[in-house]
């Protein structure tokens, strides 16, 4: 496109030709008239190799005219929408104020900025005295690109949702589509926050980069943003979390990319983070002496002995905190059990060339409740029974705490119970007096912060507001965390929620609905139950988190006296999910030789798999209903596949070693291998992309090919 200052040099130019005779003139008239015709609809497109997006300005708005997916080849004509939408209030809790407000009700004013890798424009919309400057970003080797909002606004008014994005691209659509914001259920929250939206057409994927964003479609239109509810003051700037858009190969395959993108934005790299836990070992019974104990037993026997390698952490579990001191100089201070600093324990894991781990519950839950009770006689922000993730005098409190911890050389932390826990969550409902949105209009005053009443959905946008805010206060307490330590591994817990965005803040997140033990009286069933939850998670509501950063509160080993087959089958089984963040929930006084040996080789067989681990997925049917299941992970060098019968019959699965497991295409003379003796039919085989592998499983069980 001819620029109004190309052109102004242009006529300079001319002028300065003119005794060159008529033929300069006429090619300067061309140009004029060229320039003219163009800015009826300026174009503008900023791209690179994999993806480009090509906007226009029609009738003074700005909108997007096409997404071009260089990878898949498919140039995406996008119909006529708002670039983004605003609503807009004099308040949360003023009725009646709302205005809702999208790009068609904004002037276009001028561009502020174009380059191949970056555009901007300013709006306005005079009626409302806002402008709002359009941005949009793009790295040459990305195959995403970014779009921000900075919004300002001549007099008061209060953000109440903020849509970045705002996109009719055929074919948009929610793969997760459940939204239960709960105060009350049994392993039922689902509150559908930070997950994507996909185009199978034209193979992209949109999203907010904000963990607490919403993104949803309706009537065909995507819409990409979150609740915010806060007010910016007059000419005050406020500036968007970022919108994403990228691009995949094929539809089919559009998860695969936007895992790799969220791989390459997380804070910190996809780690193997094997560690001890000492809950199964003690419960809150835990003191430095016990603990020492159980972390010189395991280094001992798994490797001095074994030659595993070193655990990342020996982590204390709840029972090192003193609730009975006063909390509110300095809270989650630590009781006659450990000293002050942690010393004894930090020498005890350095002996074992490792690091210390803590568990804390950022909402007081569990073993802290007292210290909230005693909080809320102090005029702390409590909830209910829990501590508010927004109350700022609260929060300060913690975040101190834990850089403190950091700072100290605490190299991993269970933050454990924010939101709320498996069965309840609470909410704040009358934050106003510092800065949680309200609406009293909702007549939320006679209601406890986890009413099952809350469980309504036309409660839905206070909750929201809550989340929002609480996820923003974490998300600066991690971002301090971080420069203090850029390799501390962070797990939120309870009350968390799987949005993939939360990656570029902290290192994994607990699976949501599932217990801490799983449910069974054999391991076939305890299986059962945990991939059960991984099958709901995954294969139904698909959920879009990548298994590799799921907590999941295994393996467990906490007594002797089984086979050492069935340990071992359920052990690998366990491992093959994929997950980077293995912890041991096991009591080191029952493990028999024999235990300690399998426990080793399932460890070893982790780390040599890990590199698979980005990948991993979940193939098969229903292990709820006797269907064979299992993981499968790959990369260019080879991969792994798991199968478990969780039936009482013998059955035969078919399986064909294609993209969908996420092998890499056309790859061949796999050989084949598994650190089971149950496969040993396997071990001369050789195999190539696109060939189908044929097993039988006895009832109950478990198989592990590895493939070279």
């Amino acid at each position: 496109m001819v620029q109004k200052q190309q052109l102004l040099n242009g006529i300079s130019t001319a002028n300065t030709l003119k005794i060159r005779g008529w033929s300069t003139v006429l090619v300067l008239f061309v140009t004029i008239l060229s320039f003219s015709c163009k800015t009826e609809k300026p174009i503008f497109e900023i791209g690179n190799k994999y993806v480009s997006r090509t906007l226009v300005i029609e009738n003074q708005q700005l909108r997007t005219l096409e997404v071009n997916n260089k990878i898949a080849g498919k140039k995406i004509a996008v119909s006529a929408s708002g670039e983004f939408s605003l609503r807009i209030s004099e308040g949360t809790h003023v009725e009646g104020t709302d205005v809702i407000l999208n790009s068609n009700d904004f002037v276009f004013v001028r561009t502020l900025e174009e380059s191949p890798s970056k555009l901007s424009f300013l709006l306005e919309n005079s009626v409302h005295q806002l402008e709002v400057e359009v941005h949009y970003e793009l790295q040459e080797t990305d195959f995403y690109s970014r779009k921000y909002l900075k919004i300002r606004s001549e007099k008061p008014i209060t953000l109440e949702r903020i849509d970045v994005d705002q996109i009719a691209i055929p074919g948009i659509e929610q793969a997760y589509k459940i939204k239960k914001i709960t105060a009350q259920a049994d392993a039922q929250w689902k509150p559908g926050l930070g997950q994507p939206l996909f185009s199978k057409s034209s193979a992209t994927f949109w999203g907010t980069e904000f963990p607490a964003s919403y993104n949803f479609v309706k009537d065909g239109q995507g819409y990409c943003g979150y609740q915010w509810g806060k007010q910016i003051a007059a000419n005050e700037t406020y500036t968007s979390y970022k919108a994403v858009m990228g691009t995949a190969d094929s539809g089919e395959f559009i998860q695969d990319a936007f895992f790799d993108y969220i791989d390459i934005i997380r804070v910190r790299p996809l780690r193997l983070q094997v560690q001890y836990n000492s809950w199964f070992d003690f419960w809150d019974k835990v003191d430095k002496e016990k603990f020492g104990k159980s972390v010189a037993k395991i280094h001992q026997k798994l490797v001095t002995e074994r030659g595993v390698p070193p655990l990342k952490a020996y982590v204390i579990d709840d029972g090192w905190q003193d609730v009975k001191a006063d909390w509110s100089d300095k809270t989650w201070k630590v009781n006659k059990k450990f000293d002050t600093d942690f010393a004894t324990s930090v020498n005890n894991v350095q002996n074992a060339n490792s690091n210390l781990g803590l568990w804390m519950s950022p909402g007081c839950l569990f073993g802290a409740e007292p210290a909230a009770k005693r909080y809320k006689e102090q005029g702390f922000e409590v909830l209910g029974k829990w501590m508010s993730m927004a109350g700022p005098k609260y929060m300060q409190l913690l975040e101190d705490r834990i850089l403190e911890l950091t700072n100290t050389g605490v190299t991993y932390f269970k933050l454990d119970g924010i939101f709320g826990h498996l069965y309840t969550r609470e909410f704040e409902l009358n934050g106003s007096d510092y800065g949680v949105p309200s609406m009293p209009q909702l007549d939320t005053k006679n209601l406890m912060p986890s009413d099952s009443l809350l469980n309504d959905p036309k409660y839905d946008e206070l909750k929201t507001y809550y989340l929002v805010a609480g996820t923003e206060r974490l998300m600066k307490l991690f971002k301090k965390q971080h420069e203090i330590n850029p390799d501390v591994y962070v797990v939120i817990s309870n009350g968390a929620y799987l949005s993939p965005w939360w990656l570029m803040y902290i290192d994994a997140v607990w699976m949501i609905n599932a217990g801490d033990a799983a449910d069974g009286s054999n391991r076939t069933q305890e299986m059962v139950y945990r991939d059960g939850v991984y099958y709901d998670t995954w294969q139904k509501e698909h959920t879009q988190f990548p298994i590799h950063s799921v907590f999941n509160h295994e393996p467990k080993k906490t007594k002797t006296g089984e086979s050492q087959e069935v340990f071992e089958q359920y052990l690998l089984m366990n491992l093959s999910r994929g997950t980077g963040f293995v912890e041991l929930y096991i009591k080191t006084e029952e493990l028999s030789q024999e235990d300690w040996d399998t426990l080793a080789k399932g460890l070893q067989w982790a780390h040599d798999a890990f590199p698979y681990f980005k990948r991993a997925r979940m193939h098969g049917g229903d292990p709820k209903k006797g269907e064979v299941y299992g993981y499968s992970a790959w990369n260019t060098n080879g991969g792994y596949l798991s199968f478990h019968n969780p039936s009482k019959e013998q059955k035969t699965y078919t399986i064909s070693l294609k993209r969908q497991l996420g092998l890499v295409l056309g790859k061949k003379n796999y050989s084949v291998s598994s650190p089971l003796d149950n496969a040993s039919s396997f071990s001369k085989t050789t195999l190539n992309y696109g060939d189908d592998l044929q097993l039988v499983l006895e009832p109950g069980e478990v198989k592990l090919l590895d493939f070279k």
